[in-house]
Protein backbone atom coordinates (compact mmCIF):
# COMPACT_ATOMS: atom_id res chain seq x y z
CA UNK A 1 0.00 0.00 0.00
CA UNK A 2 1.61 3.51 -1.00
CA UNK A 3 1.24 6.52 1.63
CA UNK A 4 0.59 9.74 -0.25
CA UNK A 5 1.76 13.23 0.58
CA UNK A 6 0.31 16.48 -1.05
CA UNK A 7 2.20 19.75 -0.71
CA UNK A 8 -0.01 22.59 -1.49
CA UNK A 9 0.28 26.58 -1.66
CA UNK A 10 -1.23 28.85 -3.97
CA UNK A 11 0.31 28.59 -7.15
CA UNK A 12 2.39 25.48 -6.97
CA UNK A 13 5.93 27.43 -8.03
CA UNK A 14 7.77 28.36 -5.37
CA UNK A 15 6.35 26.43 -1.68
CA UNK A 16 5.03 23.75 -2.51
CA UNK A 17 7.25 22.23 -5.01
CA UNK A 18 10.41 23.17 -2.38
CA UNK A 19 9.13 21.04 -0.02
CA UNK A 20 7.70 18.27 -2.40
CA UNK A 21 11.91 18.29 -3.87
CA UNK A 22 12.91 18.40 0.20
CA UNK A 23 11.07 15.68 1.10
CA UNK A 24 10.94 13.51 -1.40
CA UNK A 25 15.06 13.15 -0.84
CA UNK A 26 14.07 12.74 3.00
CA UNK A 27 11.46 10.06 2.23
CA UNK A 28 14.16 8.53 -0.46
CA UNK A 29 17.38 9.05 2.22
CA UNK A 30 15.23 7.11 4.98
CA UNK A 31 14.68 4.06 2.69
CA UNK A 32 10.76 5.03 2.11
CA UNK A 33 10.54 5.66 -0.94
CA UNK A 34 8.90 2.52 -2.25
CA UNK A 35 6.30 3.01 0.51
CA UNK A 36 5.42 6.92 0.33
CA UNK A 37 4.68 9.01 -2.87
CA UNK A 38 5.22 12.63 -2.86
CA UNK A 39 3.77 15.35 -4.88
CA UNK A 40 2.61 19.03 -4.60
CA UNK A 41 -0.43 21.28 -5.76
CA UNK A 42 -1.44 25.25 -5.90
CA UNK A 43 -5.12 25.90 -4.46
CA UNK A 44 -5.27 28.13 -7.70
CA UNK A 45 -4.18 26.87 -11.26
CA UNK A 46 -2.54 30.82 -12.25
CA UNK A 47 0.30 29.02 -13.06
CA UNK A 48 -0.53 25.47 -14.07
CA UNK A 49 1.68 23.47 -16.80
CA UNK A 50 4.73 25.70 -16.38
CA UNK A 51 7.68 24.49 -14.48
CA UNK A 52 9.06 25.28 -10.65
CA UNK A 53 9.77 29.23 -10.58
CA UNK A 54 13.72 29.78 -11.94
CA UNK A 55 14.63 31.02 -8.16
CA UNK A 56 13.41 28.22 -6.47
CA UNK A 57 15.21 25.65 -8.92
CA UNK A 58 18.26 27.14 -8.41
CA UNK A 59 18.07 27.55 -4.42
CA UNK A 60 17.24 23.45 -4.44
CA UNK A 61 19.74 22.66 -7.30
CA UNK A 62 22.46 24.56 -5.11
CA UNK A 63 21.72 22.55 -1.85
CA UNK A 64 21.37 19.20 -3.59
CA UNK A 65 18.00 18.53 -4.57
CA UNK A 66 16.63 17.80 -7.77
CA UNK A 67 13.57 18.90 -8.89
CA UNK A 68 11.61 17.81 -11.87
CA UNK A 69 7.79 20.04 -11.82
CA UNK A 70 5.13 20.82 -13.86
CA UNK A 71 2.72 23.13 -11.63
CA UNK A 72 -0.96 21.96 -11.20
CA UNK A 73 -4.12 22.50 -9.34
CA UNK A 74 -5.49 21.29 -6.57
CA UNK A 75 -8.46 18.73 -7.00
CA UNK A 76 -10.88 18.10 -4.20
CA UNK A 77 -11.41 14.72 -5.45
CA UNK A 78 -7.54 13.90 -4.61
CA UNK A 79 -8.45 13.56 -0.88
CA UNK A 80 -9.57 9.98 -1.31
CA UNK A 81 -6.04 8.85 -2.13
CA UNK A 82 -4.15 11.01 0.38
CA UNK A 83 -2.90 10.07 3.37
CA UNK A 84 -1.54 14.13 4.19
CA UNK A 85 -2.31 17.07 2.78
CA UNK A 86 0.22 19.56 3.67
CA UNK A 87 -0.18 23.35 3.66
CA UNK A 88 2.27 25.68 3.31
CA UNK A 89 0.58 29.02 5.22
CA UNK A 90 -2.90 29.70 6.87
CA UNK A 91 -4.42 30.65 3.44
CA UNK A 92 -3.86 27.29 2.01
CA UNK A 93 -5.05 25.41 4.99
CA UNK A 94 -8.10 27.33 5.52
CA UNK A 95 -8.73 26.54 1.36
CA UNK A 96 -8.00 22.93 1.51
CA UNK A 97 -10.48 22.14 4.87
CA UNK A 98 -12.99 24.05 3.07
CA UNK A 99 -12.57 22.09 -0.19
CA UNK A 100 -12.39 18.76 1.73
CA UNK A 101 -15.88 16.58 1.31
CA UNK A 102 -15.56 15.02 4.88
CA UNK A 103 -14.49 15.83 8.36
CA UNK A 104 -11.55 12.95 8.04
CA UNK A 105 -10.67 14.13 4.82
CA UNK A 106 -10.12 17.89 6.41
CA UNK A 107 -8.26 16.14 9.33
CA UNK A 108 -5.72 15.26 6.69
CA UNK A 109 -4.59 18.82 6.24
CA UNK A 110 -1.97 20.34 8.65
CA UNK A 111 0.40 22.79 8.26
CA UNK A 112 3.90 22.03 7.62
CA UNK A 113 5.44 24.47 9.73
CA UNK A 114 3.25 22.62 12.71
CA UNK A 115 5.63 19.74 12.60
CA UNK A 116 8.34 21.80 13.73
CA UNK A 117 8.79 22.03 17.59
CA UNK A 118 11.14 24.73 17.20
CA UNK A 119 8.52 27.19 15.24
CA UNK A 120 7.25 30.07 17.01
CA UNK A 121 3.57 30.87 16.73
CA UNK A 122 3.65 31.79 12.88
CA UNK A 123 3.21 28.99 11.08
CA UNK A 124 3.15 30.04 7.83
CA UNK A 125 5.73 29.86 5.28
CA UNK A 126 6.33 33.12 3.81
CA UNK A 127 5.85 33.08 -0.01
CA UNK A 128 8.90 34.54 -1.56
CA UNK A 129 7.46 35.06 -5.29
CA UNK A 130 7.66 38.98 -4.91
CA UNK A 131 11.15 39.06 -3.03
CA UNK A 132 14.43 38.06 -3.71
CA UNK A 133 16.56 35.28 -3.37
CA UNK A 134 17.03 35.14 0.44
CA UNK A 135 13.18 34.50 0.25
CA UNK A 136 13.74 31.56 -1.35
CA UNK A 137 16.85 30.45 1.30
CA UNK A 138 14.63 31.12 4.14
CA UNK A 139 11.59 29.38 2.72
CA UNK A 140 13.74 26.16 1.72
CA UNK A 141 14.89 26.57 5.57
CA UNK A 142 11.90 26.08 7.12
CA UNK A 143 10.99 23.39 5.13
CA UNK A 144 14.02 21.44 6.04
CA UNK A 145 13.17 22.09 9.52
CA UNK A 146 9.99 20.42 9.57
CA UNK A 147 10.40 17.90 6.99
CA UNK A 148 11.94 15.97 10.28
CA UNK A 149 8.65 16.19 12.14
CA UNK A 150 6.81 15.38 9.13
CA UNK A 151 8.94 12.30 7.87
CA UNK A 152 8.56 10.75 11.75
CA UNK A 153 5.05 11.41 11.47
CA UNK A 154 4.75 9.84 7.86
CA UNK A 155 7.14 6.70 9.53
CA UNK A 156 4.93 6.73 12.18
CA UNK A 157 1.76 5.98 9.73
CA UNK A 158 3.68 3.71 7.46
CA UNK A 159 4.53 1.50 10.08
CA UNK A 160 1.28 1.89 11.58
CA UNK A 161 0.09 0.53 8.34
CA UNK A 162 2.27 -2.57 8.33
CA UNK A 163 1.23 -3.76 11.35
Amino acid sequence: MTYRVCFVCTGNICRSPMAESVFRARVEDAGLDRLVEVDSAGTGDWHEGETADPRAQSVLEEHGYALDHTARHFDSSWFARLDRVIALDSGHLKALRRLAPTAEDAAKVRLLRSFDPAADDDLDVPDPYYGGRDGFEECLEMVEEASTGLLSAVREDVEGQMA
